[in-house]
């Protein structure tokens, strides 16, 4: 029985990863988000793709103090022996509201592109974008909307040009931009596009698998998290943040059947 890989094996002489050997070939001359996308697509990605994808990654490394944030220092206040477990339990809280967006994202457009055939110029994108969110009723679109950033999320902008300027704009991008452009006409308020879907869109123009779109998110915010614990060891809050909650909790008699 034999178990074939592309991906990374061993003699006792040689690594090789990706066909290539991994001291000679890849250490020191390919990059963290070069390799990353490389793995997951074993294809190497064009430095335009490339730069996407590390923009993407940034994109999504750091919020501040969100709950995958918190939640992370917190388990290192618990568990300071742990920093896996300190990681584990911030990238466990990636979901609807914090990082899932962005697969969420990426698998919604797909689903209304794939078997339609692709407008030609923005109008055609355009009403394909309204005929997408009237069939959303009042079902959420993913990576429409942002809790902070009502008024715009500095991302979206920043992706949208970045991806014009490498020419990877691809019909995931042009659909969601155009649901930027005419939502408020079926929803009657303007919401932002959140850098997060965005970045969906632009993972799923690069044909990254959609089944790990939430991973590349997750690949990002762990730089993100050991940047938190860094900061944790520098100037802890943590503990505050417990005594905070601890001090002023308040027993109340459980609700009557």
């Amino acid at each position: 029985m034999t178990y074939e890989t592309a991906l990374g094996a061993s003699t006792p002489d040689t690594i090789t990863l990706l066909g290539h050997d991994l001291a000679k070939d890849v250490m020191g001359n390919v990059g963290f988000g070069e390799l990353a996308f490389w793995l997951a697509t074993q294809r190497r990605p064009s430095p335009g793709e490339t730069r996407v994808f590390e923009a993407v990654l940034a994109a999504l490394a750091d919020h501040g103090f969100t709950p995958t944030a918190i939640v992370s220092r917190l388990t290192f206040l618990s568990a300071p022996d742990s920093v896996q477990g300190a990681l584990a339990a911030g990238l466990l809280g990636g979901g609807s509201r914090f990082l899932g967006v962005t697969e969420d994202a990426g698998r919604f457009l797909n689903a209304v592109i794939s078997g339609t055939e692709l407008p030609t110029d923005d109008d055609g994108w355009d009403a394909l974008a309204l005929e997408t969110v009237k069939a959303q009723g009042k079902a959420r679109i993913p990576g429409l909307g942002h809790h902070v950033h009502k008024n715009g999320d500095p991302r979206t902008a920043r992706l949208f040009e970045i991806a014009a300027e490498e020419g990877v704009t691809g019909p995931h991008l042009k659909l969601f931009a155009a649901i930027g452009r005419v939502h408020p006409q079926a929803l009657g308020k303007t919401l932002p596009l959140n850098g997060a879907g965005t970045c969906g869109a632009a993972l799923a123009d690069l044909g990254l698998p959609l089944e790990l779109l939430r991973g590349f998110a997750l690949l990002a915010r762990t730089a993100g998290l050991i940047g938190q614990l860094a900061e944790e060891l520098r100037h802890p809050v943590a503990n505050d943040i417990f005594l905070s909650v601890d001090t002023n909790t308040r027993s109340v008699a459980p609700p009557e059947e």
